[in-house]
């Protein structure tokens, strides 16, 4: 039975910026609703097992809305075919051509991703609102530094904040100049300071939904950091009501880096905190493969469990307290502590499987009644 997200980080005390509710399927986005994550897929749409397998795995780690690329009519159609094997909601990624919006809807999206300005005649928009307006599909606004229009480009001498900003609220005239209003908007560059004064910028002059990220953020180590500090730095002053972490990884880790972020910021909690020393010279077993092996065999639990993963028998036990149950070993022993106290010692090669059982124990405390301890 799986209950309510349980934040337990102490957060920072920040109000959330007011915006507009929308709803992509029956999830719920902006109006003072949960930060929510979603991810992209990288298969090709049309390849439908490939792309049903990648949602189902985003969706194991968390994923709330998934986004696929609809680069031509046979992405558009499989659409229909994804609909049917997964419950995420899906956003169609559309550019240029407002014939693909059009099959995309009528393949079972729940939301597009266009920019209005961008498809052509007023008549080819109004055909895409009209069908957005009687499916009940949100419009994403996507603006991305690196796309800018040349005009805007001309006048502000490049892409910057205001640039991006007048090019969203461009975007949204044209929407609501046709009575649409179910619109969410991004600004990203691909530098934390442009990102940051664009949303921030934005969110002075609209009260819509905002999809927050850093896009073209790198591999694993820059995006990472560039996504944390962007995102982060929005989040803590209110700013933002869903992210997308951009990674040129397995897009899996984009959602587990989005959760570890809002757990940080105290905003969502969904499964463990870890907790691990850095190690140092008083280390005397292998930390490095064991932190690995528990985040591995973690990934599939959903508890808010805080577990501590520590070197030192001495000093970890003390210096994880806080922890639900955590680990410490040296010299080919461990011993596992449960709120900083001693339960049980073991060998080295039995902590892991010792400590993930008593892991197993809390998620079942949890999911029977709602709280851990």
């Amino acid at each position: 039975m799986e209950k309510k997200e349980e934040c337990r980080v102490p957060g920072i005390p920040m109000k959330r910026r007011q915006t507009r509710r929308l709803y992509i399927a029956d999830l719920a986005v902006g109006g003072g609703a949960p930060v929510t994550v979603q991810s992209m897929t990288n298969t090709l749409t049309e390849d439908v097992a490939a792309t049903v397998a990648q949602i189902a795995a985003l969706a194991a780690a968390g994923c709330e809305i998934v986004r696929v690329a609809v680069p031509g009519m046979e992405a558009a159609g499989a659409i229909e075919k994804i609909r049917r094997q997964t419950t995420l909601p899906l956003v169609a990624d559309i550019h240029f051509d407002y014939r693909l919006a059009l099959a995309a809807a009528a393949s079972g999206c729940d939301g597009l991703r266009i920019n209005p300005g961008n498809i052509g005649a007023e008549v080819h928009v109004r055909e895409v609102v009209a069908v957005a307006r009687d499916r009940g599909l949100p419009i994403r606004i996507g603006v991305n530094g690196g796309s800018l229009e040349k005009d805007l480009m001309a006048r502000y001498g490049g892409a910057t904040p205001e640039a991006m900003v007048e090019s969203a609220l461009g975007h949204v005239a044209i929407l609501e100049k046709l009575g649409f209003g179910d619109i969410k908007i991004s600004l990203k560059a691909s530098d934390v300071p442009r990102t940051v004064a664009a949303y921030r910028l934005l969110s002075n002059r609209c009260d819509y939904p905002l999809h927050v990220g850093v896009t073209e953020a790198g591999g694993l180590f820059p995006g990472v950091v560039k996504s944390s500090l962007g995102i982060g730095m929005l989040l803590a002053e209110g700013i933002g009501d869903t992210l997308r972490v951009s990674l040129t990884r397995d897009p899996v880790e984009e959602v587990r880096v989005g959760y570890e972020i809002l757990k940080s910021l105290g905003l969502r909690q969904r499964g463990p905190d870890i907790v691990s020393c850095p190690t140092c010279g008083r280390t005397r077993i292998d930390l490095f493969s064991i932190l690995d092996a528990v985040e591995k065999r973690l990934l599939s639990v959903t508890a808010p469990i805080r577990v501590a993963i520590m070197g030192c028998v001495v000093n970890g036990p003390g210096e994880a307290r806080e922890a639900d149950v955590g680990i410490a070993g040296g010299m080919g022993k461990g011993i596992l502590f449960r709120k900083g106290e001693v339960v049980r010692k073991c060998r080295e090669d039995e902590l892991v499987d010792v400590l993930m059982a008593e892991v197993a124990i809390l998620e079942e405390e949890w999911c029977t009644t709602g709280k851990i301890g």
